[in-house]
């Protein structure tokens, strides 16, 4: 019998409070959100990464709307059992009431909870002003607590060259204030950093590992504090990055050799149907 929203967000906020640190991977389709809850992952996060480089635009793409993003985080939502979690980027609009709106509608999707952040999509703006920053949390939180819905607030100053942990922290201070659930600063390249964050905030704190830079363990994570760990869309870029090389050996070589590492069809068969189970 499937899970009912309800249950899946109940199990996603049981997550966040019992002890320890787990990962949340991040799939960008049904297929690929199935085999990650075939290795036994207890939620799911998307990507709008990934989800963009599967249609063949970039992240920041005009096409990627908010419907868009919905419908892909409905196909993962229903492609398992698991709680999932959605980048619902800035809440795809300027004003906190469209950020609540974009909460309630991410509910209505089946998600089990979601994250806004405080860049604007302007390269000459790229963070909101802090006032408007809060408000906008502020917002997406009053309709995420009566929806049911874990929100995540996101600090983005360190994914947009301004890297000022000082102005991050007082960010996700006042994020929690605002009502968030969790806080997270994506971006963060030492342990010292990610340290002072989860230190300095009452909330639990979700950091992204999966780029340059940041190689930390999970326990050397969980040592700094943090409840929850997300790769983003680098799973998604690790496929792709398995796909240019097979397309470049076959290309400039003119061999085929990058079979003995693809997924066999069995394998891939095996997660496919477990996943539902």
């Amino acid at each position: 019998m499937a899970a009912t929203r309800q249950e899946k967000y109940n199990t996603f906020r049981t997550l966040h409070q019992r002890p320890g640190t787990f990962v949340i991977p991040n799939p960008w389709d049904a297929g690929s959100a199935k085999i990650l809850a075939a290795f036994g992952f207890e939620a799911l996060a998307t990507t709008s990464a990934g989800c963009a480089f599967s249609r063949g635009h970039l992240d920041s793409a005009p096409e990627m709307t908010r419907d868009v993003i919905l419908q892909n985080t409905k196909e993962i939502v229903d492609a398992t059992q698991l709680p999932v979690s959605a980048d619902l980027q800035n809440g795809f609009g300027h004003s906190p009431d469209v950020c609540a709106e974009t909460i309630r509608l991410a509910a209505a999707a089946g998600l089990a909870g979601g994250s806004i952040e405080d860049a604007t999509g302007d390269t000459n703006n790229p963070i909101y002003d802090f006032q408007l920053a809060t408000e906008r949390v502020a917002a997406a939180a009053e309709a995420a607590h009566a929806s049911q819905f874990l929100l995540t607030a996101r600090a983005e100053n360190f994914l947009h060259d301004r890297p000022d942990l000082d102005d991050t922290i007082r960010r996700l201070q006042s994020f929690s204030r605002a009502g968030a659930d969790v806080l997270y600063a994506p971006g963060l390249t030492s342990l010292d950093a990610i340290r002072s964050v989860c230190a300095s905030v009452p909330k639990p704190v979700n950091v992204l590992m999966g780029f340059t830079g940041a190689t930390f363990s999970v326990e050397e994570l969980a040592a700094a504090g943090a409840k929850r760990i997300s790769v983003g869309g680098s799973f998604a870029r690790a496929a792709l990055g398995a796909l240019v090389q097979a397309a470049r050996e076959v290309k400039e070589k003119g061999t085929f050799s990058y079979a003995t590492d693809a997924l066999p069809s069995t394998e891939i068969k095996r997660y496919l149907i477990s996943a539902k189970q």
